[in-house]
């Protein structure tokens, strides 16, 4: 990607003890034309979000109305676009309108141009270079080239432009803005054809002019867009202002990018689309896409075909590359919502009420086409239709109104424009896979279903289907039996391909017996791949890439309706023409293959097939490289033969055969086919030795294979049910072995949001941690690498180690057991996996901080540094670069200074028994350091005390997040991803939710509790704007932390997240700890810390946000040299996790998920807990000694404060590493030096701190003042006001609750502060709002109204005069009541999608819910009188939901997983549910409330009462304790026991 003329900004104060680049002490340093990436920062990881919205006229009528409106809109979206550090320019903004003609053929005629008709000239919006000369070439260039293609050129015209209303940064690089005039060729048709040809003549403008960038070129649409703030996109292009512009079309966007290096072209709109998300598939979806270059082909293009390709340009944005796609497919005769539809299907595999026409339709083109998976909301237009469609999870808003004049207004919030209430028709939503589409020619809207039953009908799709679709489980079995080893030959083929005992003993059996991936605890402490001894395989060098941030992970499990395993093999057919035969390919259900699968695949016998098995074995002792070359001519024989699915298989491997790693393998010949454009004819399958662990099989479906055959982990099941370690049927036991693979990699797709197995096919998600480049450019193409690492020589000296332990050279005998190596849980012995935490460095840490005796902590720190073993992290490679004369010790900060830098990690209440939680809080409020409560609440009595957490952490489960409980933080951490696991939720299970961990999580005694991925109100980086927003409104005083976990690209993350608002921002390593988490994602996801922390400074320097943020590093910091050189590469807060507990008596036994902690620490159980043997005084030793063996160091560098150590990477170097080590090989430099960044020691200054600008908020300015007389009272007295509000009202009520909390707490009555408001309510309307705060809004209200809410009232209707039925319509946006711990909410209208998620305790009545309503819920009550959505109840583990169901078809729309339905029969349930309605009427006068109540028995039988199964016998268990004479505390232990017990 080229970013042109970027500039970046480094302040003045960035010198040694200056404190930063805070704005008003700026200068420049200019890159001009800087094209790559620099240090860690590349720009291939600029995410971006945005406010989008359209204004449509849909009688196509054209007006400068529609201009106008569009422009509001975008103006009234600020919050949701992004700025630079100054806050002077925009990360961009831009319009797509029709070409107003009116306008053009004025400009034309004082130009001297003739334009002719409407749509018989193309005009082209052109960004060209500054400079004269390279402008001119361009320019006269595109003559020639529209004179060669037969169009003809009318003339230029540069765009009036107005510059002094831009940032500095936006100016400095700003192009030079022309607009070409072509004319329309005389025989040529308007519209498409004439299009088709400006396409052509631009394709081959981009590709001889690479300087240039074309904005839009097209008779129906033009794109205005630039580097702005929202409101100066109309200020900048006086084309807008101009009362002649007149368009029937209006699109309009504005980005929030998590980057700020300039870049005019990548604001959008792109040529047809504007695009709110993220495409996670994205390499993926463009390797397959350039592969089908060689076999598509269409009649519309096919003597230019070769003039447009490629199809994608790969420099541009994930938003660029889908565009060009979808202008592809539309120039070759694929109408534009059909391109959107086939690219971005809705989940259509697990719908079973989808008519099937549909099903055949979507089923059909995903033989073709995979997804383009994301979350995404996009627009688009070809200037005659405008659609809009919403990714297959909902994961962005969207709202329209209808009006009564013939417009639709659609944008990502409502209250953008000010539209009168009685002219609306209609007010909706955009639904999860759903498309809407107006159609200005025909002057209709056309609805989903209407639209895609059209496209569905157009051809007999099902019956091509059932002519050509071949279904792996319909082939017939041939009668061969497959081979199976002795027990000898299966032993020595585990060696071969490197199994150890534990993959065997610990991981298959488990995943065979309990059809899951075992859990570990305690997180990584082994090397690096590339660093250990043991030479680990080539799939543990590739780390998994995870979401956080920009776009969510997603819950698979819960939300299994949107996901699909399902991949196809065989040759893909053309896309641009519909014809029987394309479908002619094998549909695999399962990609993991059993051995009869892949012998039905063998030899199938199917008109259309070819199968080719290819060896990917070799001689022994020939040239690896040379072995993948001759599987290169292999292949490439195999295609001319006419194979088109293609096994790679490891059979042969013997005593002179090795076999090519299986990864290696797969990369090598997926990557050959993509270069030889041969990818989309042969699919590729491997049956393989070597994958037997869920990462494994990620990997090499990542890199490109369609489905594995493991023969050799199935036959190894095989083994242990022989050997009677496993009883169970071998099918069986197989089965749930591939079953446990697949949902392993459904979760591991799901981490990076991607929802289904044929998107992740070929997506590269992985960076390669220990790599060369030589083997990473050519083998694993576009994979991120950035610290170098082994060669082809030590892949395959690796490999031949292996296979001599398997097969002796002399023939001899060879030792026939399986290695232990202790891969998670420690072994002794030379062969054996290295750990940190081993017995000599647990005791020897031990016995420093209980006997406070630093000497022993100088031998605990030698003994982690693992000096005479292997090098453990990327930090050990390092080694100070020591001046010539230190400092005096005593001149360096003290230890009482240091230690307030030092914080504990988040460890849960819940996860942690009470006593080592409140030690571990003593012990840092007494050294002024912080403890973090982690997700799981606190108890109340501990606020205020020594017992409290000054870090409160909000995370996904927002388990007992009260305003209480916000209230009384220093520190509010937003937990995005965890080290141990990122990109995934968690699990309490019922057995450990004990009495008092339900109490402080506001939940049930005994009933399961689910942390969910954060995809609810973090899809985004402007929700994480919001969430930053809403939880410094809760308290004032907090500082925001957003704790990011290691990843490439976290440093543009971080510097979104420092432009959103956080102060500090944490980076958690992969090795960090956990109570529980899959095998996989302890050893295999995310990156180390020292990448992350130095990649966020460099970044967020580049951006001029450094002194913004304090930047907090954490994950197995051990000693006082981890935290210098963690100092050193620019954190200055530091946390630490498993060493406190190794303080306070941990012994690593690795059982914190089981519940038996033998030390007390990790366990809820009394009698364990009875051990507990740590001390406050333990931790304070621990971080004492830290901080004095810091001081050392300091002394040594020459260094006073850690402020002046923070980025001082001049005083680190690479360690000399002996020639030839794997060390050796290693390449740290990006790491250490960034050549933008020209002085790295820049840090937090207070005054740089992101201005909220609370002081200006209506909760500041009028609620606190008019209630002012009444709160200052002891006891208030009931007051009301009356109030405006807009959609920039944002968490309003949200301070004044706080205020109410800290004085009264949950005190006061309910109505004492009463406001009544009319309008548009902003996103997190009545956030956290506490007892006593009623908030009343006539009106209608956007995302996350009444988060977290806590005791208060939210009342929400529309106005009397509205002419549309509440009870269809959309009154409030998605994620309402998210994580709401009690209150009432009163809604009269329809809620969008993720209704009450999370809900602890509160109670709502609401009159429909979209999808995902009550997901995760484990309190309170709701009453729907109306539709929900799909997938309702799923994770539901506690409260009640009373669902009216008139059609008695809510039962599909139910995830039964763990709710059952009932009738409402009980008296109690029946008198609660018609005083909640009674109740709903009366706050909000619902007409549909009253229908019910005033014929409330023939509305009765109608109802369902939703309730969770381990809820209700929970309650059914308490009850019978009660009845026994117990109070309600002692019967909810004696029920808990009982459940416990199983009794």
């Amino acid at each position: 990607m080229s970013i042109l003329g970027m500039s970046f900004y480094f302040g003045k104060g960035a010198i040694p003890g200056s404190g930063g680049d805070f704005p008003g002490k700026c200068e420049e340093i200019r890159m001009d034309n800087y094209t790559g990436p620099a240090g860690l920062y590349d720009p291939k990881y600029e995410h971006d979000n945005c406010g989008i919205g359209a204004v449509v006229d849909i009688q196509g009528r054209k007006s400068h109305k529609t201009m106008d409106d569009a422009l509001q809109i975008v103006e009234h979206l600020e919050h949701r676009a992004g700025k630079d550090a100054e806050g002077k320019t925009g990360d961009g903004v831009g319009i797509l309108v029709q070409i107003g003609h009116k306008f053009f053929l004025k400009i034309a005629a004082q130009l001297g141009i003739t334009l002719g008709g409407e749509r018989e000239y193309g005009v082209g919006m052109f960004f060209f270079p500054q400079e004269e000369l390279p402008r001119n070439q361009s320019k006269k260039l595109f003559e020639i080239i529209c004179k060669k293609e037969g169009l003809p050129f009318l003339g230029w015209r540069q765009v009036p432009v107005c510059p002094e209303v831009l940032g500095h940064k936006a100016r400095s690089c700003m192009p030079s803005i022309w607009q070409a005039f072509v004319g329309k060729p005389p025989r040529m048709n308007k519209g498409i054809d004439f299009d088709r040809r400006l396409y052509v003549a631009r394709r081959v403008f981009e590709q001889s002019s690479q300087g240039t960038y074309v904005c839009s070129l097209s008779s129906r649409t033009i794109v205005y867009k630039g580097m702005f703030l929202v409101k100066e996109l109309r200020l900048f292009y006086p084309d807008l202002q101009d009362e002649d512009y007149e368009t029937a079309i209006g699109m309009v966007h504005s980005r929030f990018s998590t980057n700020t290096a300039p870049s005019w072209n990548r604001a959008h709109p792109n040529r047809y689309i504007l695009h709110n998300g993220e495409i996670n598939t994205i390499r993926g979806n463009v390797d397959t896409m350039l592969a089908r270059e060689e076999t598509i082909s269409s009649r519309y293009l096919k003597d230019d075909m070769t003039k447009v390709l490629p199809i994608v340009n790969q420099g541009g944005s994930d938003s660029a590359m889908l565009d060009n796609t979808l202008e592809f497919l539309l120039m070759n005769g694929m109408e534009l919502p059909l391109a959107v539809m086939v690219t971005i299907p809705e989940p259509w595999s697990n719908n079973r009420s989808m008519d099937s026409k549909k099903r055949d339709f979507y089923q059909y083109y995903a033989t073709m086409l995979e997804p383009w998976d994301g979350p995404a909301s996009i627009l688009f237009s070809d200037g005659d239709v405008m659609g809009a469609v919403l990714d297959r999870n909902g994961l962005r808003p969207s709202r329209y109104y209808i009006t009564n004049d013939g417009r639709l207004i659609l944008s990502s919030e409502v209250g953008v424009l000010d539209i009168p209430q009685e002219i609306i028709l209609r007010k909706d939503r955009l639904r999860p896979g759903k498309m809407l589409l107006v159609d200005t020619v025909k002057g209709k809207i056309v609805d989903d279903e209407e639209l895609k039953a059209d496209y569905a009908g157009r051809q007999p799709y099902g019956e091509w289907l059932d002519r050509n679709l071949v279904n792996l489980s319909d082939l017939k079995v041939p009668n061969q039996k497959v081979a199976a080893p002795t027990h000898e030959e299966l032993v020595r083929l585990q060696k071969a391909f490197g199994y150890r005992y534990e993959d065997v003993n610990n991981i298959l059996l488990q995943m065979a017996k309990n059809g899951g991936e075992p859990a570990g605890a305690m997180g990584s402490d082994t090397p690096l791949a590339a660093l250990s001894h043991t030479h680990p395989p080539l799939f543990d060098y590739f780390k998994q890439m995870f979401a956080q941030v920009t776009n969510p992970p997603i819950d698979a499990l819960r939300e299994q309706v949107i996901t699909s395993t399902t991949v196809y093999a065989g040759a893909q057919g053309n896309l641009l023409e519909e014809k029987a035969d394309n479908c002619k390919v094998l549909k695999i259900d399962n990609p993991i293959l059993t051995e009869t699968d892949l012998l039905r695949i063998k030899s199938m016998d199917v008109p259309g097939f070819q199968v080719e098995t290819v060896s990917i074995c070799y001689y022994k002792n020939t040239s690896l490289e040379k072995a993948i070359d001759r599987l290169f001519v292999d292949v490439d024989r195999a295609y001319r033969d006419g194979a088109n699915i293609l096994i790679l298989s490891d059979r042969e491997i013997d005593e002179y055969h090795v076999a090519i790693p299986s990864l290696l393998a797969v990369g090598a010949v997926s990557k050959y086919l993509v270069r030889t454009r041969k990818r989309t004819a042969m699919a590729l399958i491997l049956e393989s030795g070597e994958p037997r662990l869920v990462h494994d099989f990620a990997t090499l479906l990542g890199y490109g294979a369609c489905a594995i055959n493991p023969y050799l982990a199935q036959e190894s099941i095989g083994s242990l049910i022989q050997s009677g370690m496993l009883e169970k049927d071998y099918y069986a036991a197989v089965s749930d072995y591939n079953k446990a693979v697949l949902a392993g990699i459904v979760k591991i797709a799901s981490k990076m949001g991607i929802s289904t197995i044929q998107s992740y096919q070929g997506s590269q998600i992985f960076e390669a941690v220990g790599i060369s480049d030589s083997v990473i450019d050519k083998y694993f193409t576009n994979t991120t690498s950035r610290v170098g690492g082994i060669t082809m020589d030590d892949i395959q000296k690796d490999l031949e180690d292996r296979h001599r332990q398997a097969f002796d050279p002399l023939g001899l005998d060879i030792y026939m057991d399986l290695p232990s190596i202790g891969a998670h849980k420690f072994r002794g012995g030379p062969a054996a996996e290295q750990h940190l935490y081993n017995p000599q460095t647990i005791h020897l840490l031990q016995q420093a901080v209980w006997t406070e005796d630093y000497g022993k902590f100088k031998q605990y720190t030698a003994a982690a540094a693992n000096e005479t073993g292997d090098d453990m992290h990327l930090r050990s490679l390092l080694e100070f670069d020591y001046p010539a004369q230190g400092v005096p010790i005593e001149e360096v900060e003290s230890v009482e200074s240091i230690v307030r830098r030092f914080k504990t990690a988040a460890m849960s209440y819940g996860a942690l028994s009470q006593e080592a939680h409140e030690c571990m809080a003593i012990a840092m409020n007494r050294l002024g350091g912080k403890s973090n409560t982690g997700e799981g609440g606190e108890a109340e009595d501990r606020y205020g005390t020594e017992r409290n957490s000054a870090i409160k952490q909000v995370a996904s489960a927002r388990f007992g997040v009260t305003s209480k409980y916000l209230v009384s933080a220093k520190e509010i951490q937003i937990k995005m991803a965890q080290g141990a696991k990122p990109g995934e939720g968690g699990q309490l299970p019922g057995g450990k939710v004990y009495p008092w961990v339900a109490k402080c999580r506001n939940s049930t005694t005994g009933v399961g509790l689910i942390s969910p991925p954060p995809h609810h109100d973090i899809y985004s980086i402007e929700d994480l704007a919001q969430l930053i927003y809403d939880l410094k409104c809760a308290n004032r005083h907090a500082a925001i932390n957003v704790k990011l976990v290691s990843e490439a690209g976290v440093g543009t993350i971080a510097a979104g997240v420092a432009k959103a608002g956080a102060e500090v921002i944490l980076i958690s390593g992969f090795d960090g700890g956990t109570g529980a988490a899959p095998h996989n994602s302890i050893h295999n996801a995310g990156l180390p810390w020292e990448l992350g922390i130095a990649e966020a400074h460099q970044c967020l320097i580049l951006n001029g946000l450094r002194s913004r943020v304090r930047m907090e590093a954490d994950s197995k910091l051990m000693s006082g040299r981890d935290v210098a050189i963690a100092a050193m590469l620019g954190a200055e807060e530091f946390g630490f996790g498993t060493g406190p507990l190794v303080a306070m008596g941990c012994v690593m036994m690795r059982v914190c998920n089981l519940d038996t902690c033998p030390m007390g620490i990790c366990t809820q159980n009394p009698e364990l807990r009875k051990k507990f043997r740590g001390k406050p005084e333990y931790i304070m030793n621990f971080m004492r000694f830290m901080a004095q063996e810091l001081r050392e160091y300091m002394a040594k560098l020459g260094v006073r404060s850690v402020e002046e150590l923070v980025g001082r990477t001049d005083l680190l170097k690479v360690r000399p590493a002996e020639p030839g080590s794997r060390a050796s090989e290693m390449d740290l430099s990006a790491l250490l030096h960034n050549p933008l960044v020209s002085n790295s020691n820049v840090h937090f200054a207070p005054e740089a701190v992101y201005n909220f600008a609370l002081d200006q908020t209506t909760d500041m300015k009028v609620l606190m003042k008019r209630f002012k007389k009444s709160f200052d009272m002891a006891k208030p007295n009931p007051t009301e006001i009356r109030i405006t509000v807009g959609n920039t009202d944002r968490a309003f009520g949200t301070i004044f609750g706080s205020e109410i909390t800290a004085k009264f707490g949950n005190s006061l009555p309910d109505d004492t502060f009463r406001v009544r408001c009319t309008g548009y309510g902003g996103q997190s309307f009545g956030a956290f709002i506490p007892k006593g705060l009623t908030l009343e809004l006539v009106g209608d209200s956007n995302d996350y109204l009444g988060k977290g809410l806590s005791g208060g009232k939210i009342i929400v209707y529309p106005p009397e005069n509205v002419t549309y039925d509440r009870s269809e319509n959309i009154v409030i946006g998605n994620v309402a009541l998210y994580g709401a711990t009690g209150g009432k909410a009163f809604i009269s209208g329809v809620a969008g999608e993720r209704f009450c998620v999370r809900n602890s305790g509160a109670t709502a009545v609401v009159e429909g819910v979209g999808d995902h309503g009550c997901e995760y819920m484990t309190g309170g009550t709701v009453v729907v009188l109306g539709k929900t959505g799909k997938n309702f109840a799923a994770g539901m583990s506690g409260g009640i939901a009373y669902v009216l169901d008139e059609n008695w078809d809510f039962y599909q729309r139910v995830n039964k997983d763990m709710v059952s339905l009932e009738p409402v029969e009980h008296k109690y349930d029946v008198s609660l549910l018609k005083d909640l309605i009674r109740e709903h009427v009366e706050a909000t006068g619902s007409p549909r409330g009253k229908e019910i109540l005033e014929h409330f028995g023939e509305y009765l039988h109608r109802f369902k009462k939703v309730l969770p199964h381990d809820y209700d016998r929970m309650l059914r268990l308490i009850a019978q304790m009660e009845e026994k004479g117990e109070d309600n505390e002692q019967a909810q232990i004696e029920a808990f026991y009982a459940m416990k017990n199983g009794k």
